[in-house]
């Protein structure tokens, strides 16, 4: 994605964001990382750029709980990450580690 240059990295990043593709594409390579704090990062940057009133309504999950599950010394139940996901329009999904030979 080209950005102008009068725009800041946060909103350039909020922008791209709210793309499915691109938001799944940080999110993986946040998981590449195999950081957990990164991967939290990440999911907020992605529930931020989505609004997070509007994330934490569709996820079915009240906004304190959702700022304090991504928060960086956040632990998010797998239900949450799934709600959170489903509320960006993602999807959890599992790959082999390996190609097996």
């Amino acid at each position: 994605m080209n950005t102008p240059h009068d725009a800041s990295y946060t909103t350039w990043l909020a922008q791209s964001l709210k793309d499915p593709q691109e938001a799944a594409a940080y999110i993986e390579a946040a998981i590449e990382l195999e950081d957990p704090a990164a991967l939290l990062l990440a999911l907020r940057h992605v529930a931020k750029a989505h609004g997070m009133a509007e994330v934490a309504r569709r996820a079915d999950v009240g906004e304190k709980s959702l700022f304090r599950a991504l928060s960086g010394n956040g632990n998010p139940t797998i239900a949450t990450l799934h709600k959170v996901l489903h509320a960006v329009g993602l999807r959890l999904s599992v790959t082999p580690e390996r190609a097996q030979a």
